[in-house]
Order: C-alpha cells, then structure tokens, then sequence
C-alpha cells in the first residue's frame, strides 16, 4: 500500500468523516486494521511480516470501545494542531499534552504512555503512514561508527571522528532528515550489546575491517531499524546481525530481519530481508572452545520461548532448526560477554574476522 504523501490531510478528512456521520446521526465509527497475530502472515517472496486485510471497528456508542474512541479522536487532533505548528515533538509529550480530568469524573483521558502508544501506532497504521510524518519522535537508543559521512538535518557528521560515544541515531531518520554522503563501508555490523559496541569502537574493528558498526542497545528502537533498511537498500550494504546466543538475542535479529507482529505495518520500511545472523550460536562453544563454565543454565522461560520460535515460519530454515534444537539439548545460552574468557580482544581479533572469512552466518 502506498504511503500517504499529506498525512495532515488525511488526519484532517478523518476528523470530517465523523463529523458527517455525527450530523447525520450516526453512530460515529473508526475503521482499523487489525494489529494482530490472526491479521499477519509471513511474505515469503519479500522475507517480511505483513499485515493482513482485517479490519476492526471502533464506535462512539460502544461502551467497550467509547475511552478508546476518545483518545484516538484526541490523539488524531493533537498530531494535527503539532502539524499546523509546524513544530516536532516526543510521543513523551504528546502523552501529557492529552492528559487531562473528565470533568464531572475523576477519570483521565489517559493513565499511563501505554495506553497512548498503541493509540499512536492505530493511526499510523490506519493513515498508511510513519510517526515521524506527523511530526513526533521517540528516545534515541543507537550509536554509529564508522566510515560514513551523514549530513543530520543541515549538520555533517563523519562517524569515523565521533570518538567513543559514535553518533547517536535519531527517531527520525527519514531521507527529508538524513543523508547520506558518502560511504566506503564493505558492510554494517549490527551489535545487541552496547558495552560490546564499546569494545568494537575502541578496537577500532570498523577501521581495520572496513565497516560500520552499529548498536541498538537491546532491540533496536525504529529509528535504528529504519537506517539499517535505508543503509543497506541505498548504500547496497550486506548486514551482519551479532547478538546473545539465546531466544530473546534470536528474536532481535528476526525482529531486524523480517520486521515485527506489533508493528507489520512497517515491515517495509523497518525490516531487512537479506541480514545474516553472525553469531553468538551455542555452536560457536565447541567451535571457538568457548569455557563451559561461562554458559548460562536455561530457565523455563528461555525454554518456551525457544520452544515458540521453533514454530514460526520465519525459524524454519535447516540450519534455525538445528541451532534451536541444539540449545534445548545442551540446556543453556550464553551471553556475547563470555567471549571475553578466552580475551578481552578475542572478540575483535579472532572471532568476528573468523566468522566474517569463513561467512559462517544463520540465514
């Protein structure tokens, strides 16, 4: 589905439609699509999470649906009147500024942020269109290294002199805020861990191996997964994933690869098909003669979690399976730290460059 190219005028024929069906005496009424695992389907031919063509809908005079109609009409006017300010704000400060007491109650139109996001993402996903494009941004978690200059909303950036704090990756990195001009890079190197990030940078492994190396602290806010899309279908960059070898460093790498369930309206924009996992693998333990002592015992969550994972049609390829089922029968995970045993350096030194010769990754 194409993008909205005036997403403040789709907000504002939104607000006309339920105003025609309020003056005609209708019950007022949103149409939604359905953000849900029942709504979302694996698109094999692309290598991403799609959302499906099920829709809800959410009326005035629903009593189970009246609290979110209100906060997805008060949400919908606050982007526009941010819109009309031509000013940019946080999904932080959109939550305070719809804040407020019913009056005649002692009930808020909103509780807690939880309750405004996923009225955020209802209408990004309802107007085909990005947050950013209605003028709110996120926290930033990402950081940049490497041998690319970005030219950052009128400020150039070389992320090869950023020194150990690299650039820190904004919410919005849409082409009408980021450029990029120029790239020598052979490759990104996305990192789960910071402090392994850390360790990369003072190594200066994207010097000597030509690289960029990037870090979403965990799993990697939008804005991150947004310009690991754009610098590999842009730049023609390959992507290498690196994570902890357990279910939850597993699922940041499918969640960068194929995009997420939650937010399969995007996936287009925030997932990249053609990623390769490089590692942490519990295989990697025998291979690289990795101390069993610094494995980490797996508890009943990993364990079901795993076990789920087995089942997506995105873990099904032989060699998933295989790193899936290994790890359920050595009975633990391990933690892109415990390289560390063999060296403070290993990491940089020998196994990365190991993996990244031999292209030993997961699909």
């Amino acid at each position: 589905m194409e993008r909205k190219a005036n997403p403040a005028q789709s907000l504002k024929e939104l607000g006309n439609d339920v105003l025609k069906q309020v003056n005609e005496v209708k019950n007022p009424r949103l149409t939604l699509p359905i953000r849900a695992l029942s709504n979302i389907y694996f698109d094999e031919k692309n290598g991403i999470i799609q959302l499906g063509s099920k829709v809800s809908y959410r009326t005035y005079m629903n009593v189970a649906h009246t609290r979110k109609f209100m906060q997805t009409m008060m949400v919908a006017a606050e982007c526009k009147k941010i819109m009309d300010q031509n000013v940019t704000t946080s999904i932080r400060d959109l939550y305070y500024a719809l804040k407020r007491t019913i009056p005649g109650t002692q009930e808020n139109t909103v509780e807690e942020q939880s309750e405004s996001d996923p009225i955020l993402e209802d209408i990004e996903a309802a107007l085909n269109t990005l947050r950013e494009k209605l003028h709110l941004v996120a926290d930033r978690k990402g950081y940049l290294a490497g041998p690319i200059t970005i030219n950052d909303t009128g400020d150039h950036m070389d992320c090869a002199k950023m020194g150990s704090s690299g650039w820190a990756v904004p919410s919005n990195v849409e082409e009408e805020a980021i450029k990029f001009e120029g790239c020598t890079a052979d490759f990104v190197l996305v990192i789960e861990k910071d402090a392994v990030w850390q360790r990369l940078n003072e190594d200066k492994f994207w010097r000597k191996h030509n690289c960029l190396i990037l870090t979403g602290k965990g799993q990697p806010a939008r804005g991150t997964r947004r310009l690991i899309n754009r610098l590999h279908t842009e730049q023609k960059l390959p992507v290498y994933v690196l994570t902890d070898a357990d279910a939850w460093g597993y699922y940041i790498y499918s969640v960068i690869k194929q995009g997420s369930i939650n937010l399969s309206f995007l996936s287009d924009r925030l997932g990249t098909p053609s990623a390769k996992f490089i590692g942490l693998t519990t295989r990697d333990v025998e291979a690289f003669d990795i101390p069993k002592n610094v494995t980490i015992k797996l508890n009943k969550g990993d364990i079901k979690r795993t076990e789920e994972m087995m089942n997506y049609t995105w873990f099904k390829p032989k060699l998933w399976q295989e790193e899936l089922h290994n790890m359920l029968r050595a009975g633990y995970k391990l933690e892109l730290e415990a390289l560390s045993a063999k060296g403070i350096k290993f990491i940089s030194d020998q196994y990365l460059p190991t993996k990244i010769g031999k292209k030993d990754f997961l699909p």
